[in-house]
């Protein structure tokens, strides 16, 4: 049994850190919805007041947070983790942002003896509910291994994309990509309805065709097809993932002019009230704009 601390109970981060608790781990958590502590401490958890005081009662500590300014307060803040955790302390962050930041991050670490790899998450909150996600590490592969046995109660799928910092770089690469299809699909389904195709004939061609995708086969079958636009991925965190990994492909060169127009048609989601929805409403954004609604039979 390893002593773990997790910062960051939200949809995908509650259902990871209950994971880590069914593998017999001994779990101390920390996060600003009290609401989401008291659910974990229900099922066994132990309750901190501050990242500080997780670090200073776990052996590994996990982050799952939104973005990049809420993990550098949540370790090198005042009351941060990064104050907390002991020399040969094991530090992974399972949230979504840019390398350049856990790069830093575990330059600071490291002064002080902390190992830390970067471990963000792929596929659906079912999948974190399951254990099964995709986890994209980067990091030394030494402490891959270290960290194999806690990471393993939460992915089927541990893939070491590199040095620290790649496994950012590879979820960010994954999310624009995912956030390109959900957006291209849903305007081409909506298109093929106005024009008087029904969903089912589209749906029987395209899957024998290179047009073919997971997201029309499984996120999008699954909620937006349906008409269910709850999270699920929320529109904002896809918008910010696009977001940095436009910046990410800026400053190395490469222009992504799909990507650029992805990113809008999440801004104008948000703008229409769709932020805390599931990434699919990009479906209902066009259906309102043109008049016509997708769904599969009986939903």
């Amino acid at each position: 049994m390893t002593s773990v601390g997790f910062v960051g109970l939200g949809t995908m981060g509650a259902p990871m850190a209950r994971n880590v608790l069914k593998a017999g781990h001994a779990l101390t958590v920390f996060d600003l919805n009290p609401v989401a502590v008291k659910k974990l401490v229900e099922a066994g958890a132990r309750a901190a007041a501050s990242p500080r005081e997780v670090a200073q009662q776990s052996e590994i500590v996990i982050t799952m947070l939104p973005d990049a300014p809420d993990v550098e307060a949540a370790v090198l803040g005042a009351d941060g983790l990064g104050h907390g955790l002991r020399a040969g302390s094991l530090y992974i962050d399972m949230s979504t942002i840019d390398p350049q930041t856990t790069q830093r991050i575990g330059a600071w670490l490291a002064q002080r003896g902390v190992d830390m790899i970067d471990s963000p998450v792929g596929k659906t909150v079912e999948h974190a509910i399951a254990g099964t996600s995709t986890l994209m590490i980067g990091g030394d592969a030494a402490v891959l291994e270290r960290a194999r046995p806690i990471l393993s109660s939460m992915g089927a799928d541990l893939i070491h994309c590199g040095g620290l910092g790649m496994g950012q770089a590879m979820k960010l690469t994954n999310n624009l990509l995912a956030s390109v299809l959900i957006t291209a699909s849903s305007e081409a389904l909506v298109a093929g309805a106005k024009a008087g195709l029904t969903l089912d004939t589209m749906i029987n061609v395209l899957k024998t065709t290179m047009a073919w995708n997971q997201q029309l086969a499984v996120a999008m079958h699954n909620r937006a097809l349906k008409g269910d636009f709850e999270p699920g991925f929320m529109v904002k965190l896809a918008h910010k993932d696009c977001r940095l990994a436009l910046a990410m492909n800026d400053a190395l060169g490469v222009e992504t002019p799909v990507g650029g127009a992805t990113l809008a048609v999440l801004r104008e989601a948000m703008d229409a009230g769709m932020a805390g929805k599931d990434v699919g409403a990009v479906l209902k954004l066009r259906e309102d704009a043109t008049g016509v609604q997708v769904r599969l039979a009986g939903a």
